[in-house]
């Protein structure tokens, strides 16, 4: 089995999808006005409007109402996507920080507020681990 993508449901696609491409520097591949995937070597991050929840069962997914998941993005520069993201985030819960793992990450909501988290490994284990 191979873990392929994830999808975030939303009320305003264009909007969540210009924020994750400024966000990760990948332009969005769009199927439909109703989906896009921003595609990376190792995942997919899909984006959908809330009129594809009714081909899957209606009422099955809310827009904006994550309080459990948070979305991961391996970088090269964790302070670089924050300086970059300053005038667009509205909430950065945590600024950039070397966490006790070696990771020096940044969580932040997007749009929807759903929980992000941009990391970069930067203690030598956390290098080996993400082979950076």
């Amino acid at each position: 089995m191979d873990f392929v993508s994830i999808r975030i449901i939303t009320g305003d696609i264009a909007r969540l999808v210009d924020f994750y491409e400024r966000a990760t520097g990948v332009r969005a591949d769009w199927s439909t006005e109703d989906f896009a995937e921003l595609r990376t070597p190792s995942a997919t991050l899909a984006i959908g409007s809330t009129r594809t929840v009714a081909l899957f069962a209606p009422g099955s997914a809310r827009p904006a109402d994550n309080n459990t998941v948070i979305i991961e993005f391996l970088v090269p520069d964790v302070d670089g996507v924050y300086r970059n993201l300053t005038d667009v985030v509205a909430d950065f819960v945590t600024e950039p920080t070397t966490m006790p793992w070696g990771n020096r990450s940044l969580l932040l909501r997007d749009p929807d507020g759903n929980l992000v988290n941009f990391f970069t490994p930067v203690t030598p284990a956390a290098v080996e681990k993400f082979g950076r």
